[in-house]
């Protein structure tokens, strides 16, 4: 392993040519000070001769016959950096750990194919699951035992690590049989769990019922929070993908849909309204670990920003509510999306990850430090008078409900008209005293999913906020995925073939490197190039959609069955019984399958793929059994199968650009109906020329004069085109009907 910075090579005894004794020999010592990941970084200084996941990690623990001690976590988590404190960084700790294991550092959003099977191992063998994760594997990758958190002295039900450390020992050294016929019974396992949730791509699709969607709004219901927002109890986590779903729901007629309309906007008016979301800078937290999201983990991804600005944008177009109406959900989304660019937009066009959890005072990690409250804070920064008006309205009282930095700041209700104006006076001089604190650290890898994410919420947020500029800024996030993350295979495509290659998942410092993308990161870049293409009309962005959907189809789809990816490494596939995995449900994020299922519906609405359609069918064969039995985990699956039913709708926008076109394109894309995919440009020439890029477009005339005309198609069968923006959206309700 390359030597750090940080940790010098020992001089070799020239009398052996070995290290001294005590030295740790070469490929034993902490090997992360080259890793690009922050959260890698984080740990290089750890006297735990951490290793990254890979071939020589396991090659290493053969030769030694030791186990793995696999650690997942990632740059933002809290409870990580608590476990790297109590335990990675205590000498006597680190010393067993080196002598008894090979320990192998994971950056789960690097690997989430790593993640994704070892966390499903962790759950059966302990029933959690979280972060840190704490796995031991056998040399081969077999996962044997596991749990998450492990505190540096035991606490009642949870052993401490070091009890765990020697546990694992003594049965690996004393019951070794014992050892790998569990690991391997557990992989068996788990692979019959693949084989049943398989998708066969290759078979006709079955045909949708609606009813399984009215029974997944009932479902949901059973199990809403009525009085706090969200599904469930403490802790609560942004549901978004099932916000997606609801919102759908409800822009079609049904007899649930009042009901999907009312659960959506209660969720959504209270995280608005809450510590999970920044009432200073915008942006949401990861979860909160209050039922009534007071208390925030306040880590911010940019994953759930992304997903949540496009479902308060889609709630926009939707109408909203009388309990949460537009010009809300507007301030919400605008504040989220201007966060997004403010804190995370890199120098050369990529969004960062995340912003931690922690801040670093005094050279201690405190959880949210930069974000709490007291009183007296707030009587510095604004006065004895509206300090006390702004701690009663913002829930800020003498005793923190964080920590000694005090609480968040939220109203956890509407604000009525003095309470507004006050917040907007003071809000500003209490971000510019916040900026004066300590801030949370950055993580500066670029995920090509997440991105995709930004690039669709940004794209579709530009159109309903009336912001140009947040096209712009999605039209330079995706100018980065392209050059940064997509290698095109080399030589010319065919005439009439999309182009090949190949996308990375992460890059640093504009740089690509590790793995190749994931099934998740093709959906989401691919949804939203599509996104961007539907606002801006530029087919450069179709173009590659459509590279990328075309390599998925080959890359993640071996002897018909659909695969999260294309087996990067042999230790995962043998952990999940040698079967390709695909894990159907969400999690932080829409599973990679729901993923695809959408943006090839989306595809096909462009392109009048047939197979594409069909494609997308097979993957939406999964919902019958998830529709009421885990709505919960499946929201963009349902989203996806709701957009299939209402659709797919089309709408061909053709005519020189201007005012007039620009009205009906911007109509469209305000337009609530779900599974509506736009389509803009100028009409094609009679004179027999290049054909346009998008096949919606294709033989359709403007009209008398060259007036711009809409064309709303299903199944690429047209109604006649209108020329109005009235005519053009009756039209698509005509057709979604």
């Amino acid at each position: 392993m390359p030597t750090t910075a940080m940790q010098a090579a020992p001089t070799p005894d020239p009398g052996t040519g070995q290290p001294p004794a005590g030295q740790p020999r070469p490929g034993e010592r902490n090997a992360l000070g080259a890793e690009p990941s922050a959260y890698l970084r984080q740990h290089a200084r750890n006297p735990v001769h951490w290793q990254p996941f890979g071939d020589a990690a396991f090659a290493g623990a053969a030769s030694r016959d030791v186990p793995v001690f696999l650690s997942i976590g990632y740059a933002a988590c809290h409870w990580c950096h608590v476990m790297a404190r109590e335990s990675f960084e205590d000498q006597a700790t680190a010393d067993y750990l080196n002598n008894h294991f090979v320990a192998v550092k994971v950056d789960r959003e690097e690997r989430p194919d790593v993640d994704s099977v070892y966390m499903a191992a962790t759950q059966a063998i302990s029933g959690e699951g979280g972060w840190p994760m704490s796995v031991f594997l056998t040399p081969t990758g077999l996962a044997f035992h596991a749990g998450t958190y492990f505190p540096p002295r035991p606490l009642p039900g949870r052993p401490s690590f070091r009890q765990v450390l020697e546990a694992v020992h003594e049965a690996w050294t004393e019951r070794r049989d014992a050892v790998e016929e569990n690991a391997r019974s557990l992989a068996q396992n788990m692979g019959q769990v693949q084989l049943a949730a398989a998708v066969d791509v290759s078979r006709p699709p079955d045909v949708l019922d609606a009813g399984l969607l009215t029974a997944a709004v009932r479902s949901l219901a059973g199990s809403e929070d009525p009085d706090d927002g969200g599904f469930g109890t403490a802790p609560k986590f942004p549901p978004s993908a099932v916000l997606e779903f609801l919102v759908r729901h409800a822009a079609v007629p049904s007899d649930t849909a009042d009901e999907a309309r009312d659960m959506a906007g209660r969720t959504l008016a209270a995280m608005a309204r809450s510590a999970l979301f920044d009432q200073l800078d915008g942006g949401f937290a990861r979860y909160s670990v209050t039922r009534d999201w007071s208390v925030p983990h306040f880590e911010k991804m940019l994953y759930d920003s992304a997903q949540l600005l496009r479902v308060y944008v889609h709630w926009i177009r939707l109408g909203g509510t009388a309990g949460f109406p537009v010009a809300e959900a507007a301030d919400i989304a605008t504040r989220t999306a201007e966060w997004m660019l403010a804190a995370l937009e890199l120098p050369d066009g990529g969004l960062a990850s995340s912003l931690d959890a922690d801040s670093v005072v005094d050279g201690e990690h405190h959880e949210g430090a930069s974000y709490l409250w007291t009183p007296d804070d707030l009587e510095r920064v604004l006065g004895a008078e509206d300090a006390a008006a702004v701690a009663s309205m913002m829930n800020v009282g003498a005793r923190g409900t964080v920590s000694e930095f005090g609480s968040p700041l939220h109203p956890g209700r509407a604000l009525d008209g003095d309470e507004a104006r006050l917040w907007q006076e003071v809000r500003s001089r209490l971000q510019e005293a916040r900026t004066r604190r300590p801030q949370p650290e950055r993580d500066e890898k670029v995920v090509a999913g997440w991105n995709g994410l930004a690039v669709a919420a940004l794209a579709e947020a530009a159109a309903v906020l009336d912001r140009p500029d947040l096209v712009a800024a999605a039209g330079r996030i995706a100018g980065y995925l392209e050059q940064v993350h997509w290698r095109p295979a080399p030589g010319k495509p065919a005439p009439d073939e999309p182009a090949s290659g190949e996308l990375a998942r992460v890059s640093h410092g504009g740089a690509a490197r590790g793995i190749g993308g994931l099934l998740e990161d093709y959906a989401f870049c691919a949804d939203g190039f599509l996104a961007l293409y539907s606002a801006t009309g530029d087919p450069r962005w179709y173009r590659l959609a459509e590279a990328l959907i075309r390599t998925a189809c080959t890359r993640f789809v071996d002897g018909g069955r659909l695969a999260d990816s294309a087996g990067e490494s042999e230790q995962v596939v043998r952990a999940q019984g040698g079967k390709p995995g695909l894990d159907p449900f969400d999690n932080a994020t829409p599973s990679g399958a729901a993923a695809f299922a959408g943006v090839l519906l989306g595809y096909s609405a462009l392109s009048g793929s047939t197979d594409h359609r069909i494609m997308a069918g097979n993957i939406l064969a999964l919902v019958p059994p998830l529709a009421t039995r885990a709505p919960r985990a499946a929201g963009w699956l349902l989203a996806t199968a709701q957009a299939a039913l209402a659709g797919p709708l089309e709408a061909a926008v053709v005519g020189p650009a201007g005012p007039e076109r620009d009205a009906l394109h911007r109509a469209l894309l305000q337009s609530p109906s779900p599974g509506l995919a736009v389509a803009v440009g100028e009409a094609e020439a009679d004179d027999g020329g290049k054909p346009a890029d998008v096949p919606l477009l294709r033989q359709r005339p403007a009209g008398p004069g060259g007036a711009p005309l809409v064309y709303v198609c299903r199944g690429m069968v047209c109604d006649r085109p209108a020329g109005t923006v009235a005519e053009s959206l009756e039209r698509v309700s005509s057709a979604r009907r």
